[in-house]
């Protein structure tokens, strides 16, 4: 389908800030766009809720408007304003849909480790009882412990530090947490 006379006007009285041109083109495009994230959304398993539905659709148009318009700018006009919009939404959304499900992991993935830590950190009332605990573990598990817990340093800090492989900090500080949970009376 090639670019219909209308829509080319319409995307010239856009790109040229014609007074309302804007206005008629969200008319004319709406619900092009709002069908385009139900679907999107639908066919990726997730259910919006209608304000984060509105969220994205206002993402599309802010995307359309960005930089002087510079999307609808590179449109070539080899099939109709529709289509192009379509896949424009469509690449949108899925960005926007793929972040919100990166965020919601590592939310999850921070709210499950406060959860592994959290008895330990309950259990240990002073620092001699912490002291203690440590002592039970291997030196270089127990610098690992203290890094990260007491001084706040990140896994590649410590793995600098230690002369580790940043992507081996996490397992030993895993493996130092549990030793430490089992040598806890009542545990």
């Amino acid at each position: 389908m090639t670019l219909s006379d209308i829509d080319r006007q319409l995307l010239d009285r856009c790109l040229d800030n014609e007074p309302q041109s804007w206005e008629a083109f969200i008319d004319r495009f709406l619900g092009l766009v709002v069908h385009v994230v139900n679907h999107t959304a639908t066919s990726r398993g997730v259910t919006l809720p209608v304000a984060e539905r509105d969220d994205m659709v206002a993402e599309v148009f802010l995307t359309l408007v960005n930089n002087d318009r510079a999307v609808l700018r590179r449109f070539r006009r080899q099939s109709s304003l529709a289509t192009y919009l379509t896949v424009i939404a469509r690449r949108v959304i899925v960005h926007q849909l793929a972040t919100a499900q990166r965020n919601a992991a590592q939310k999850n993935r921070i709210a499950s480790e406060e959860t592994l830590i959290s008895p330990v950190e309950q259990q240990i009332e002073d620092r001699d009882q912490l002291e203690q605990l440590l002592s039970r573990l291997d030196p270089k598990e127990a610098d690992v412990v203290r890094m990260h817990h007491l001084e706040g340093k990140t896994y590649r800090e410590i793995g600098n530090h230690l002369g580790l492989p940043e992507n081996s900090v996490g397992p030993m500080l895993s493996r130092a947490r549990d030793k430490m949970r089992q040598s806890q009376p009542g545990v």
